[in-house]
């Protein structure tokens, strides 16, 4: 265990950061003394009607009704009423932003750069807006966006909550199968696509894909192609399809009328992953995921007016939603599509030193697969600029916090968030005010009621494994699932377990510091000899091998008990011969416990994952059991599961 922190913040800059600023608040109105963090997420769960009551003066939220009271039954989960009475858009309040000189600039594989000020963005959603709406786009109407991560997704969203329709994306990359399990089941009015997009290099053509999404979504009424391939994409074919130009021609900007609607009217619908039966449609509404995203942003992260964010992500991730949420704090959104490692493995240093970048998102898969490069950024790379590293997708593994100090940058915040689409948010997160431990996250949100409880669902203390719950209801719990009047896909999904209380599915422990580890998911959780083991714990120990690119276990049934099976994919060249197995095996004994030593190591040439980019073990264990896996388009490299059937050394000792 580490005796002291990777990372401190500057004693000198604390009592400027907004959550120290928000703390003063707290005290000054409710008569508190918050001494320290701890104490101030006490009270903000102890008294959560004065915390986000608070939290929306402080934050500035426009709306035009104020709210009757804060919460309505906050004890009740699911059932609590947020903000009622209260009216306001969401769109309206990320383009405050009109007041930036610069709002968003992409970056593309090829070097494309576009950027749009402020103003040019809030014009081009008043232009988007009104072609809407003369399209006979009405509140609560679904807009689908088949879209890489460029502006015209931002715009797109912006223009659609603005009238009070529906915004719900996917990224270009998702097969016409995995699409319509998603937009086949809200029934989109209005799809808008790329005529194609670019990854590591190659163009993907998408007309072929949209002409047979099109044949399987008769509720689209007109389909909008942007041109990003060609200038003149052959749209002809396409049922009701005009480009981008074609569709907002005619109509000038000016200001937006926006739609004032409910604090939980549907501003989204997010996607479940999909890798154990149809994806759940969930939906946020407009006010929950403004107010929590603002916290998230400007408390945990600490963007202040002038920063910029990029956040690595695609349109089929929740984080593209989290990042475009960051207008509202007048910051400036980095955005690029294509992959992290084109043309080399230094791209996005190129990105982050050429923009100026403040804040960097990205996924933990990424700072491994980054570690196993040998790249040295601090020695190559202008990051003056760079205060902070977010990661999330999967936990973050001690020696990548030990990579990211040594190699990256020594001064700076690496917060390891997790929360998810289920939230569109944040649970445990980072704090410019407290200090970074390897392997931790650094703390539990503000208003957020996370406990770690056992299976009897009693709470369990420091160093104890359990799943991660929370006890109370959040403005940013989902308004609904889409197609579920009575409520029960969304019960069983999680508040199954303990009746009232929100498992999270999350295998996890808190820390003496305050934070918390995460182990991997509990559903995916091994348990040989009836020990429960999280698989990250042993990928934090194989993946130190420097032969092991990245790693998956499961427990496969074997003689009327459990055995761990650890399946590794390795560096180009090598062969898991003894030595290298031996190594693995050491390794995680020596650094975990003999329990965590797997009984077969097997060596694959690819590791099935999410479009999102996390490993599916549930997937593979079916796979090594014979049982069917449904929804394969749900993945990102589906044929790789083809890898782990019949398998001959599973069936020995």
């Amino acid at each position: 265990m580490a005796t002291k922190p990777q990372w401190e913040p500057d004693s000198s800059v604390l009592a400027d950061t907004s959550m120290a600023h928000f703390t003063r608040q707290a005290e000054a109105r409710f008569g508190l003394e918050l001494d320290d963090y701890s104490s101030l997420h006490q009270w903000s769960v102890d008294q959560p009607e004065h915390f986000w009551g608070l939290l929306w003066d402080y934050m500035g939220v426009i709306s035009s009704q104020p709210y009757e009271c804060v919460v309505k039954d906050v004890a009740v989960m699911p059932g609590a009423k947020w903000f009622p009475g209260a009216r306001l858009n969401f769109a309206e309040n990320l383009l405050v932003s009109r007041e930036c000189e610069l709002a968003v600039v992409f970056r593309g594989e090829r070097g494309k750069r576009t950027t749009l000020s402020g103003e040019e963005l809030y014009q081009a959603a008043s232009r988007m807006a009104k072609a809407l709406i003369a399209a006979g786009v009405e509140p609560g109407d679904r807009v689908a966006g088949y879209l890489p991560n460029i502006p015209e997704a931002v715009i797109s969203m912006l223009a659609v909550a603005s009238i009070g329709a529906v915004w719900s994306s996917c990224s270009p990359d998702f097969g016409a199968e995995g699409v319509v399990d998603r937009f086949g089941q809200i029934e989109p009015k209005i799809l808008i696509s790329t005529d194609g997009y670019l990854y590591n290099g190659k163009s993907h053509e998408m007309l072929g894909k949209l002409q047979s999404l099109l044949d399987s979504l008769p509720s689209v009424k007109q389909v909008i192609v942007i041109p990003f391939l060609s200038s003149v994409p052959a749209i002809d074919q396409l049922r009701g399809a005009v480009t981008w130009d074609q569709f907002v021609e005619g109509f000038a900007g000016g200001e937006i009328r926006f739609v004032q609607v409910a604090f939980d009217h549907p501003l989204y619908i997010l996607y479940s992953s999909g890798t154990t039966g149809t994806p759940k449609c969930i939906v946020h509404g407009h006010g929950g995921t403004l107010l929590q995203h603002l916290k998230e942003h400007r408390l945990h992260v600490g963007l202040e007016r002038g920063d910029r964010l990029f956040y690595f992500t695609t349109c089929g991730w929740m984080m593209w939603n989290w990042l475009a949420s960051a207008l509202a704090s007048k910051v400036t959104l980095v955005l690029y599509d294509g992959s992290p490692f084109f043309p080399d493995e230094g791209a996005m240093f190129d990105l982050l030193e050429g923009e100026g970048v403040t804040h960097f998102g990205t996924s933990a898969k990424y700072l491994a697969a980054l570690d196993k490069t040998g790249l040295k950024p601090s020695d190559d790379y202008d990051l003056s600029a760079l205060g902070s590293i977010l990661s999330t997708g999967s936990p973050l593994s001690p020696d990548t916090y030990d990579y990211v100090y040594h190699n990256i940058k020594k001064d700076l915040m690496l917060s390891s968030i997790s929360g998810g689409t289920d939230i569109v948010s944040c649970f445990v997160l980072g704090n410019p005010m407290l200090p970074v431990w390897p392997g931790e996250l650094q703390c539990i949100g503000l208003g957020m009621k996370v406990e770690v409880l056992d299976d009897e669902g009693r709470p369990l203390t420091a160093g104890q494994s359990g799943e991660l719950c929370c006890t109370q209801s959040f403005p940013s719990m989902p308004v609904a699932f889409w197609d579920d009047p009575e409520g029960l896909k969304y019960h069983a999904a999680y508040f199954g377990k303990y009746p009232g209380i929100w498992c999270h599915g999350d295998w996890v422990s808190l820390t003496e510091h305050g934070g918390m580890i995460i182990y991997g998911r509990s559903d995916a959780t091994l348990n040989p000899g009836g020990v429960r083991i999280g698989t990250a714990e042993i990928y934090r120990q194989a993946e130190k091998i420097e032969e092991v690119l990245e790693s998956l276990a499961i427990t496969q049934r074997w003689k009327g008990d459990e055995r761990i099976v650890l399946f590794v994919r390795l560096r180009d060249g090598f062969e898991l011969d003894e030595g290298v197995e031996s190594r693995i095996r050491q390794e995680i004994r020596s650094r975990a416990s003999p329990r965590h030593v797997p009984s077969k190591i097997v060596q694959v040439s690819d590791i099935p994952r999410t479009k999102s980019g996390k490993i599916v073990e549930i997937a593979v264990k079916k796979i090594v059991h014979n049982e069917r896996v449904s929804n394969r388009e749900a993945l990102a490299n589906p044929e790789a599961l083809t890898l782990f059937a019949n398998l001959g050394i599973l069936q020995s000792d």
